[in-house]
């Protein structure tokens, strides 16, 4: 019997696995820079020379500009449509880069494609949160993550292994994949009920739980949260200012906080110029890819573990463990760059950066990876939700913009140790808030997560 109801369930992970495909697309956009940042500074892109600070925080700023109008096309055309659109700025932005004659185009291409990576974080999860039962949500909440890293594997790999040229083609093909495999499933059935269109919902429920399955539950509990949603329409700002509102609020805006200001960012874009720096006795573009191996690994176990360990636990442990490892990179760059230690020393200690982001990266890809984001899809007040996650985006990415633009002068100025003692500090603190402020969400229903904020 428990065989039976998994082989149901797979339609779910079908649907997941394929809108996931896209979020390969965000991940081969945010590690582009990773293996090819000698090649990017040197032109080998058609003779056009990149900064990588500049690289790094267009993408950001694609990604932050797309987060309110992507929430509001959801609403307007559905998630399965809106996901499909954003094949449009992926092309653009890699046909851009492919084909530069100026820093320029390099420059906006960067800008498209994050706005195509930027939409798929908000879109793919709420997708992915409509159609999954509550006992597998998490895990299928976490597939965005896993294929991000995948994504960031694939680049760092391929920019390793290839001319940049066709590097950049092969980037260029995965959203194209993505549209004509995920083209063929349904649209979430919440939102056709939304839409007062109960007979694609129910054609849709069908098709993602079998033909045996009953849907009266799901299509009741959907139908109450879109009638309470009109009923509420209009009054955002009392919604927002009610308990589950800014409780709801605080923990995704926080979350997001500690994702950003852990330095996640600054590790995927210059993870090669990281180990390049810190004089690693391991080939810097292997250690990116050993680091893009790991994290895949790391990031298929968070997808088991969410629904049996639960949110907050992983959350204090990924924070906790993140902490440790910038601590450790701080006091390796603080005795290379302060000169406390003879060069012997620093050259016989090469195998510590590796050793201190590969944790940093298991760790992040545990909990503060994957759970940010599907929070932000499933403890909003249907009221707010919607906007609440794009503005949720849209601040995620604004600090990851700061971060990125920020990590090279802020490292330069002050050393790359006072940077990963920053990023200690935030984590540190991030197990803090975990432990006394977030709820546990773990296999619980919409209105159950909502009952928790209220008290």
């Amino acid at each position: 019997m428990p065989d039976q109801i998994e082989a149901k369930k797979f339609p779910q992970y079908l649907a997941a696995i394929c809108i996931c495909i896209g979020a390969m697309g965000t991940g081969t956009v945010i590690a582009w820079t990773s293996n090819i940042s000698d090649k990017l500074e040197n032109g080998d892109l058609n003779g056009v020379k990149l900064n990588l600070s500049l690289a790094g925080s267009m993408m950001c700023l694609g990604a932050m500009f797309i987060c309110i109008p992507i929430g509001l096309m959801a609403d307007k055309i559905g998630r399965k449509y809106t996901v499909l659109s954003t094949i449009i700025p992926f092309t653009l932005g890699w046909l851009l880069i492919t084909c530069t004659q100026h820093e320029a185009m390099l420059l906006a291409g960067r800008f498209f494609t994050g706005m195509g990576g930027g939409a798929f974080v908000i879109v793919g999860p709420l997708y992915t949160s409509e159609i999954a039962q509550n006992e597998i949500r998490g895990t299928l909440g976490t597939f965005t993550q896993l294929f991000i890293t995948l994504g960031i594997l694939y680049s760092n790999l391929f920019g390793w292994i290839t001319p940049i040229t066709v590097f950049c083609i092969l980037c260029a093909a995965v959203p194209i994949i993505f549209a004509l495999l995920f083209m063929f499933q349904p649209e979430s059935p919440p939102y056709l009920i939304k839409k007062n269109k109960k007979d694609k919902a129910i054609a849709a429920f069908a098709r993602l739980r079998g033909k045996d399955y009953d849907p009266a539950s799901e299509i009741t509990e959907a139908e109450m949260h879109a009638a309470k949603e009109e009923q509420l329409k209009g009054q955002f700002k009392e919604q927002l200012k009610s308990k589950p509102g800014w409780k709801s609020s605080l923990i995704c805006f926080m979350l997001m906080f500690y994702q950003q200001l852990s330095g996640i960012n600054a590790v995927m874009f210059y993870s090669g110029a990281i180990f390049k720096e810190a004089a690693s006795s391991v080939k810097p573009e292997l250690c990116v890819c050993i680091v893009g191996v790991v994290q895949v690994f790391a990031t298929m176990f968070s997808s088991w573990s969410v629904e049996n360990l639960g949110r907050k636990i992983l959350l204090m442990i990924s924070a906790g463990v993140m902490a440790f490892s910038t601590l450790m990179m701080g006091v390796y760059f603080l005795l290379k760059e302060q000169k406390m230690v003879s060069q012997d020393t620093v050259e016989s200690m090469g195998w510590l950066p590796l050793l201190a982001l590969i944790l940093f990266i298991i760790a992040f890809s545990l909990g503060m990876g994957p759970i940010p984001w599907l929070s932000s899809s499933e403890i909003f007040p249907p009221a707010i939700m919607a906007r609440m996650s794009s503005y949720a985006g849209m601040f995620n990415w604004f600090l990851a913009f700061l971060v990125t633009i920020g990590y090279e002068p802020l490292s330069k100025a002050l050393g790359a140790f006072t940077t990963f003692f920053i990023f200690t500090i935030v984590s540190t603190s991030a197990v803090f808030f975990v432990l006394f402020v977030m709820p546990e969400t773990k296999g619980k229903s919409f209105q159950e997560i909502q009952e928790e904020l209220a008290k």
